[in-house]
C-alpha cells in the first residue's frame, strides 16, 4: 500500500499517516513494529521520552534485515525532551536517541514540549522523564531559563551537520511559532499537536498552513489515547458520537475510520496508534472513500476546545507542579 504524503519545505515527502509509538512497552516493540510494516506503515513517531527507543531500532533493524522494508522507505521521527534544551544539550540528545533506533539520520526530529526543564544528564537517569529528583522529600519539575531560539539554533546544526533531515516542534501555538519563525534561519517544517473533532484547531490549522507548516495530529481519535491515563472521563470519545456513527453507517466503516478520514480531509496529517493488528489495517484504509462537506462540516461542528493532554493540567496533578503553555 502506498501512503500519500505531505511535501515539506525541505521537499522531503512525509507519509500522511504513522504509527504512534506513545505507550507501547519495549517488550512489545518488535510485534508491533513487525506487524505495522507488515500490513503498510513506514511513517513511525518515536520519542526520547517513550522510553522505547532502543526496543523500536532493534526492531526496526530486524524488519530490514528481514526484508520488510529498506531504511530508505521508513519516516522516522524522534523528539527534543524537556530536559535538553540548553545549546550544549540537543546535539548529545539527538545522538542518543540516533543511537537507541539504529539510525544514521532522523527524518524529522521536533521540540517535544515549549518547555525548557533542568538538565538531568545522562548517567543520572535517561528517560528523564518530568521529575527533577524523584527520590526528593517534594518531587517537582524544576525548569531551566533556557531560550527558545537558543534550541532552535542548536536543532538548525543537527540539519547543516547532516544528522537530521527536517525539524519543527510540537505543542506550539500561534504565539510561539511566531516567535520562532522571527528568528529561524530554518523554518519549521512540521507542527504536531493533539488535534481531533473535540479539538479541532482551526485558526493554528490556517495559521501553519498560510506559513507552509505541515500540521500533524496527534491523539487524532481523542479521548481514547487517554482512558488508561485516567485523563478521559466516560462519555468523551468521540467514536460515540450519533454524528460519527451516522456516517460510519453511511459509508459501511468503522467510526474510527470516520474520525482518521476527517484529518485526512482538512489536510493534517495523523499519528493513530494501535498494537491490534487488525485496527492497524483498519487505520490505514481510509484512502478509498470521501466525506461529503456536510459531513465534514458536522464533524468540525463536535469542536469542545477540549484538550486531553495539558501540561497545564497533568503536570499539577502528577508531578506538584503548575506548568501551563496554552491559554
Amino acid at each position: 500500500m502506498e501512503i500519500p504524503t505531505v511535501q515539506l519545505v525541505s521537499g522531503d515527502a512525509m507519509p500522511r499517516v504513522g504509527m504512534g509509538m506513545w505507550k507501547v512497552a519495549p517488550d512489545a516493540c518488535a510485534r508491533v513494529v513487525h506487524d505495522a510494516v507488515d500490513v503498510g506503515y513506514r511513517h513511525f513517531d518515536c520519542a526520547c521520552d517513550y522510553a522505547n527507543e532502543e526496543a523500536v531500532g532493534h526492531a526496526m533493524g530486524a524488519a530490514i534485515d528481514a526484508g520488510q522494508c529498506d531504511r530508505s522507505d521508513l519516516w522516522i521521527t524522534s523528539k527534543l525532551w524537556n530536559t535538553y534544551h540548553a545549546r550544549e544539550h540537543v546535539r548529545p540528545a539527538c545522538e542518543r536517541s540516533l543511537r537507541d533506533l539504529g539510525l544514521d539520520y532522523l527524518d524529522l526530529y521536533l521540540i517535544h514540549f515549549p518547555i525548557a526543564q533542568r538538565y538531568v544528564p545522562f548517567e543520572t537517569r535517561y528517560p528523564p522523564e518530568w521529575l527533577y529528583d524523584p527520590e526528593a522529600d517534594s518531587p517537582k519539575i524544576e525548569l531551566s531559563r533556557s531560550p527558545l531560539h537558543e534550541t532552535w539554533s542548536a536543532m538548525e546544526e543537527l540539519v547543516r551537520d547532516g544528522l537530521v533531515r527536517n525539524i519543527g516542534v510540537c505543542n506550539f501555538g500561534t504565539s510561539q511559532l511566531r516567535d520562532l519563525l522571527a528568528s529561524a534561519e530554518i523554518a519549521p517544517a512540521v507542527l504536531q499537536v493533539e488535534t481531533h473533532p473535540h479539538l479541532t484547531q482551526e485558526k493554528l490549522l490556517r495559521f501553519c498552513n498560510e506559513e507552509q507548516i505541515a500540521y500533524t495530529a496527534f491523539s487524532p481519535l481523542g479521548a481514547l489515547s487517554y482512558f488508561s491515563l485516567g485523563m478521559a472521563e466516560e462519555g468523551e470519545a468521540v467514536v460515540e458520537s450519533d454524528v460519527i456513527r451516522n456516517v460510519a453507517k453511511r459509508v459501511e466503516r468503522t467510526p474510527a475510520q470516520i474520525v482518521l478520514r476527517w484529518g485526512l480531509q482538512r489536510g493534517t496529517a495523523i499519528i493513530p496508534k494501535s498494537e491490534n493488528r487488525v485496527r492497524m489495517a483498519e487505520n490505514l484504509a481510509i484512502f478509498d472513500f470521501e466525506l461529503t462537506q456536510a459531513e465534514m462540516d458536522s464533524i468540525s461542528d463536535l469542536n469542545r476546545d477540549r484538550r486531553f493532554n495539558d501540561p497545564g493540567d497533568f503536570c499539577e496533578a502528577a508531578f506538584n507542579t503548575f506548568c501551563p503553555i496554552y491559554e
